[in-house]
């Protein structure tokens, strides 16, 4: 356990995290470059994007390399990041008050799912969507990466869990809590799962609500096994989830912080730029001659400049905004950019393409029996103001205590479908996917664009082919129920077959981009929500349920028998987004529709990678704050060997 001494000093010393620029007084955010006359004429590494991953690699390059220079170009500005659940807010699970900017992205309409349209929010502001996001610290299994590589190839190889693993370990430093919490509510964890010093935190809260224990019972009444740890590659059951808070001051703690403020003061070297878009880049004297030229636009004056890198350039601006950038430099699928007139640069048509999230419905209950006096606080108890002003003394203590020192969620169940469904069932689902492959049919579930391209019906196929497979491990998670308190869950379905694109908005291609989710377009993905439903609502029966008289509200057992009324019920409650979108620019070999190698470099152009959550495969069983740390950590490794092992073949030795 880390010393107290050492987590008060890191307590002070990143106690900025409640609001980092507010009398714009402190030295990180000071040095921080708003306007081009502060830059320098070149760099030797320029990051578009200073979000979780792009500022794990700058942290790591400037750190390693002294002598070369790192330039960070952030669209948004620096501002306080509190928490999912800070005062003075008095709803917990409610709008966050004082939050960051974000993206906010409207899917257009999902012609399965009644044309419903999306939601999906991202961060714009410094440390990305680690500033914004609901501090859920899991990460994925051992299997999601197994996955990887069945689908792009032994390719793939050194991105299995003994190649992420130590990054994994790296990227953060958990503190376990105290023996008395321990005592209290039961955590269980495994040191050995970590083991980093970084200034990236997670820990468990000191404090649940008290009903939190009701549905942990129900599901373990249901023989779900209950793991010590699932931060070690193993999540097949009930999961004690850490969350990205300072384990002193409870403050959100994200890469804005730990991989910019935090290590700046010391680093002449580190330049971060704020409020400024980068637009495109281009090649002048051809794709072998990179790194390319980085076009940039000021977000105040709109003027054009351009930087130039000697080394690198690194797009990190996210699932979103990593593709628009390319599209916009004429880098995409080439009867995509014909139609929008777009002189065509380089043709890779996975670019955009391949965009996929987690989705899924809510069920809920009632309950009609009285809970015990000792069943406080429950959330309700922040409508009590005396409750809620010692809420907020104890928040401000070190270490912080009580209900603000929540995220959203610190329990999770994640299960595979053929724990969940019946073995007949479970293998017919498998046997669809395989026949949409056999019969050559699987182009027709793809956006009418990427039908044109082999390389993107290839691979899906791939896909299709890998995940029949995984749906039939028993270890390999397909369901994600997330629990805090109260009386409604929601079932998180973590490996959907529906794809879909990124494109830009030809009207105004500089503004956001449009996307298009699909979901529900593989009509096999309804079949697995259904599966998730009528398991999740097995715990109406369980001992403990039952002991508080539990009374389903939605769906009603009439809707659940029915196939047809559970997929009607199924659209109208659906998420279309849990915030985890991914996939835009995969990792996968360019005879499937790849764009970046297992180097993260782009394939066929000179000079340029691509490290932020675009370049997974497919989704993970898991949220994806842990995950872009460690792609971050992982890169910059990569980058790092990659420039030392150039410096040595010039005889200058190692730094």
């Amino acid at each position: 356990m880390k010393s107290f001494r050492t987590l008060i000093l890191a307590a002070l010393i990143l106690g900025l995290e409640a609001s980092p620029v507010a009398t714009g007084s402190a030295r990180p955010w000071r040095q921080v470059k708003r306007q081009t006359s502060q830059l320098r004429d070149s760099y030797d590494f320029v990051i578009a994007g200073g979000g979780t991953t792009g500022l794990t690699i700058a942290d790591r390059l400037t750190e390693a390399f002294p002598e070369k220079t790192v330039l960070v170009i952030e669209y948004g500005e620096i501002q306080p990041t509190p928490g999912t659940f800070d005062p003075p807010q008095t709803v917990w699970g409610g709008a966050v008050i004082g939050q960051a900017a974000y993206w906010t992205f409207n899917s257009l309409p999902n012609p399965d799912v009644k044309n419903k349209t999306g939601l999906v929010l991202a961060g714009k502001t410094v440390g990305g969507s680690s500033a914004v996001n609901g501090m859920f610290f899991d990460r994925p299994a051992q299997v999601d990466f197994d996955l990887w590589s069945n689908i792009g190839g032994a390719g793939l190889k050194s991105w299995d869990w003994d190649g992420l693993f130590p990054f994994f370990k790296k990227s953060v430093t958990f503190t376990e809590p105290t023996a008395e919490v321990v005592q209290k509510y039961g955590y269980t964890w495994d040191m050995s799962a970590y083991g980093g010093t970084t200034p990236i935190y997670s820990t468990f809260p000191p404090f649940l609500w008290a009903d939190h224990p009701i549905m942990r019972n129900a599901w373990k009444e249901l023989k779900v096994k209950v793991q010590k740890e699932c931060a070690g590659g193993f999540k097949d059951g009930l999961c004690w989830i850490p969350i990205s808070e300072n384990p002193m001051t409870a403050r959100r703690s994200h890469a804005g912080i730990g991989h910019y403020a935090a290590v700046n003061t010391s680093r002449s070297n580190y330049d971060l730029l704020v409020r400024h878009q980068v637009t495109k880049i281009t090649y002048p004297n051809g794709l072998d001659t990179g790194p390319p030229v980085v076009q940039v636009k000021s977000l105040v004056t709109e003027k054009l400049f351009n930087v130039s890198a000697k080394a690198e350039v690194i797009l990190s601006a996210g699932v979103f905004n990593t593709p628009s950038i390319l599209l916009r430099s004429g880098i995409g699928p080439d009867n995509y950019l014909s139609t929008a007139g777009i002189s065509l640069v380089h043709h890779l048509p996975g670019v955009g393409s391949n965009l996929q999230d987690h989705s899924g419905p809510g069920i809920s209950w009632n309950y009609t029996l009285p809970f015990e006096a000792s069943m406080w606080p429950l959330p309700s108890a922040m409508l009590d103001p005396d409750f809620v002003a010692n809420a907020t003394a104890d928040f401000d203590k070190i270490p912080a205590r009580g209900p603000y020192t929540l995220a959203q969620s610190n329990t999770a169940l994640f299960l595979s479908l053929s724990k969940m469904a019946s073995s007949t069932l479970a293998r017919s689902i498998s046997t669809k996917m395989r026949q949409i492959v056999s019969a050559k049919t699987s182009a027709s579930y793809l956006p009418r664009e990427s039908r044109a391209h082999p390389e993107l019906v290839a691979g899906y196929d791939a896909q299709l082919l890998a995940l029949a497979k995984f749906y039939e491990n028993p270890l390999a998670p397909t369901l994600e129920v997330p629990w805090a308190t109260g009386t409604a869950a929601r079932l998180i379905f973590l490996h959907s077959l529906s794809r879909g694109t990124v494109r830009l908005n030809l009207s105004s291609p500089l503004d956001q981009p449009i996307l298009d989710f699909r979901t529900a377009s593989n009509p096999i993905d309804m079949l697995v929500h259904l599966a998730h439903v009528r398991f999740l609502r097995k715990i109406y029966q369980t001992p403990t349920m039952q002991r508080y008289g539990a009374v389903e509200v939605a769906p009603s057992e009439e809707i659940a028998n029915d196939d047809a009324k559970l997929a009607d019920y199924v659209k109208d409650t659906m998420t279309f987004s849990f915030m985890h979108p991914c996939c835009t620019a995969a990792m996968l070999p360019p005879k499937k529709g790849g764009v970046v190698g297992p180097d993260l470099k782009v394939h066929g152009l000179k000079g340029l990678r691509i490290a932020d959550m675009s370049v997974l495969p497919v989704l993970p069983s898991s949220h994806l704050s842990a995950l872009a740390y460690a792609v971050g950590e992982k890169a910059a490794h990569a980058i790092i060997e990659e420039w030392d092992g150039k410096a040595k073949g010039k005889g200058k030795g190692k730094r």
